[in-house]
């Protein structure tokens, strides 16, 4: 009995040693050629298949794999410092396309047998987004990574890294090996050929070095990574060491063939003649162009759909068409805005033609017919205003009664900010100087001037007596008087206008339907009784049709600027001026000097001619006024004018003294300290010459005179 309890506690004591030795390090050297009977701790879907090849992942999506050395090793000596160690291992990473792959595969010490929280994909099934960097960690890694990651600072989608404690690599490298000849040769890491890792660490250089190399190929002497890093303040005192992988969207395998390990001296080579085969690779011929390319390719053409309907919607609203109550009443033809938008190039700023009664004026071409207009822009903004009700005005005036004297309306266009009227135009020469050139460039008094006035003549005729209602311009003058290439005037601006139907009395009040308003016009054009009144008539029309006559006699502004006037006295203004210079018997020294006429020439007599006449319509009393009809016909010469009444002494005429002795010798106005001068010198003009150029500017008669 008592040698049976003997042999009892004989056995539990080896029993109990048994487990001690279990839990020890155990041997600090292993080779693995192939992996049939080694007992690797294996988690996630990691296993080993039947002819010994260690399967990290599969084609299975987004898993990870890892798989351990079942037995802790003693990697740190009685000093507490690592001891040299050297491991090499032989891999594959096959994927399903030539040109991407999925996440890698590392090798690891860590001091956990598998790697309990961490995540798969990016991370490697190595960290999670919690404790990737921290020291606490106490992991060493090799990584082989065939994904780009800007998170960890990744060099490419092809590179080995050293990570310790986390996955932004203390050293990396692109994947290449140095040939026997030291020549870098690069390699793809997921070519699914097989390859050999060689990780080396010496605890005298305290420096880790990494190598990679084909396995048909001898080691390299010149590791691909040597990071200078003591080991002993990363990992503890025995660590687990084994293999961590993961896939991702892109269906790869991750194989290790074979493994070996020593602590303290070189690791034994592996016998590559017994490293199973790797299973026949099915790789897809499609190339990750299509994986990648086609998804790009659906959200381009989405994107470019959404675009394409962004620009839609803009263009329907740029181009939306809005038409008012009065269009149906007074339009004669109605423009699309995108005809008008296109014709003005966008209304660019550099077709802006100038900016008149309630809108500005640009010019176009129409795409249709090619014609050269003028197009007004009215901004709806002021619609509650008089500029609406002016723009309408303008239109049921011109809407339907274009001639070839006056700048009728070619049609109207609305969209949602503005309201458009077309008018037809003509290209012209720029003439700013015309008035003003050189002898050389002198033209006689009948080839310009008077043709001017004749062309405003028959337009206001037109207005006044030629159609079947009466229209009140209300702002004539020579800004709204446009010129072509042969110098025919056409006259323009009917936003201030008024239409009346004929009759009901001579005419001169607008027929049946005037009625008193608020005076509007130019100063220095507006007759004397719209002051008293407010009514505009064709006499009113008349009398601003006079201040032109003169205008372009003289080439002098109505009302002269200010820097004109003598010191302590204002200027006279222009009808005041020449009235009191042919008072003192001198109204041919008011003919404009830039022309060149001689004072007793036959062209002086011309001049003097429409002097008279523009002194007889802007004769304050309008009854006095003579029609449009029959200034026709003096300008025509069908009459005669009728011989000037006695001059009346003014005083403008006393202060200037502006006269011309008898018998036609010329007495100049500056006897009497006043000047009877052209007017470029009274109110700032240059004579200076500029050169005329052929652009597509329209011309005003007031740009012609006065270099505006």
């Amino acid at each position: 009995m008592v040698s049976l309890l003997s042999l009892l506690l004989l056995l539990l004591l080896l029993l109990f040693m048994l487990v001690e030795i279990k839990a020890a390090p155990t041997s600090d050297s292993f080779t693995y050629n192939g992996f049939i009977g080694s007992e690797l701790h294996l988690d996630g879907i990691a296993e080993v298949a039947g002819n010994g090849l260690l399967v990290m992942t599969n084609t299975t999506k987004n898993q990870q794999g890892h798989a351990f050395h079942p037995s802790p090793l003693q990697f740190k000596n009685a000093n507490r410092t690592v001891e040299s160690f050297t491991t090499t291992f032989a891999f594959a990473i096959a994927s399903e396309y030539a040109d991407v792959s999925a996440h890698g595969l590392a090798l690891v010490l860590s001091p956990t047998r598998g790697r309990p929280g961490a995540l798969g994909v990016q991370y490697l099934g190595l960290f999670n987004q919690s404790d990737n960097g921290s020291p606490a960690n106490h992991v060493a890694a090799v990584e082989l990574d065939t994904i780009y990651n800007v998170e960890f600072d990744d060099l490419d989608n092809n590179h080995v890294g050293i990570d310790i404690n986390g996955l932004r690599s203390a050293a990396a490298a692109p994947a290449a090996y140095y040939d026997e000849g030291g020549k870098l040769t690069n390699v793809s890491l997921y070519s699914g050929e097989p390859m050999l890792v060689w990780v080396e660490y010496s605890k005298e250089e305290t420096k880790l070095d990494v190598t990679i190399a084909p396995v048909d190929a001898p080691k390299p002497t010149i590791p691909l990574l040597s990071l200078p890093v003591d080991l002993s303040s990363v990992i503890e005192e025995t660590m687990f060491v084994g293999f961590s992988s993961s896939s991702g969207s892109v269906r790869s395998s991750h194989y290790v063939l074979g493994w070996s390990l020593r602590i303290g001296g070189e690791a034994p080579a592996l016998d590559l003649s017994k490293l199973p085969s790797l299973p026949a690779r099915k790789r897809s011929e499609k190339s990750a162009l299509l994986l990648i390319g086609l998804p790009l390719a659906g959200s381009a053409m989405l994107i470019t759909a959404i675009l394409c309907t962004i620009l839609g919607v803009q263009r329907r609203i740029r181009y939306a068409e809005v038409v008012e109550d009065w269009e149906g009443e007074y339009r004669t033809h109605r423009f699309s805005y995108e005809e008008l938008f296109r014709a003005t190039k966008g209304f660019r700023e550099t077709e802006l033609l100038g900016i008149g009664g309630f809108g500005r004026v640009y010019k176009g071409k129409l795409p249709s017919t090619g014609a050269d207009v003028a197009i007004k822009r009215v901004s709806h903004g002021s619609r509650e205003g008089t500029t609406m009700r002016g723009f309408v005005a303008e239109m049921a005036s011109i809407g339907g009664s274009a001639t070839d004297i006056w700048c009728g309306s070619s049609g109207t266009a609305g969209a949602r900010a503005s309201s458009f009227s077309s008018t037809s135009s003509s290209p012209t020469a720029a003439s700013t100087s015309s008035c003003s050139a050189t002898p050389r460039r002198r033209r006689r008094w009948t080839g310009r001037r008077v043709r001017i006035v004749r062309g405003v003549a028959s337009a206001l005729f037109y207005l006044h007596e030629g159609w079947e209602k009466v229209v009140v311009h209300r702002d004539i003058k020579a800004g709204n008087v446009l010129l072509d290439e042969e110098m025919n005037a056409k006259l323009g601006d009917f936003g201030l206008s008024r239409l009346y139907d004929r009759g009901g009395g001579d005419g001169d009040e607008g027929g049946a339907g005037a009625r008193a308003t608020h005076a509007v016009g130019t100063m220095g054009y507006m007759a004397p009784e719209l002051a008293r009144t407010g009514m505009a008539s064709p006499a009113s029309d008349v009398y601003a049709f006079g201040v032109l006559l003169l205008e372009v006699a003289c080439g002098r502004r109505p009302i002269p600027p200010k820097e004109s006037a003598g010191a302590g006295e204002p200027a006279p203004n222009l009808v005041d001026w020449v009235l009191g210079c042919w008072s003192r018997g001198a109204i041919r020294d008011v003919v404009d000097r830039r022309l060149g006429i001689a004072v007793d020439g036959e062209e002086a007599e011309e001049a003097e001619k429409v002097l008279r006449l523009g002194l007889m319509c802007a004769h304050p009393d309008a009854t006095a006024r003579p029609r449009i009809g029959r200034v026709m016909q003096y300008l025509g010469r069908e009459l005669r004018l009728p011989p000037p009444p006695p001059p009346p002494p003014t005083e403008i005429a006393e202060a200037e003294g502006c006269g011309g002795a008898a018998g036609g010798e010329k007495v100049g106005c500056e006897e009497k300290g006043v000047k009877c001068e052209s007017p470029d010198e009274s109110s700032g003009g240059s004579s200076a010459e500029t050169k005329t150029t052929t652009t597509t500017t329209t011309t005003t008669t007031e740009s012609l005179l006065h270099g505006r």
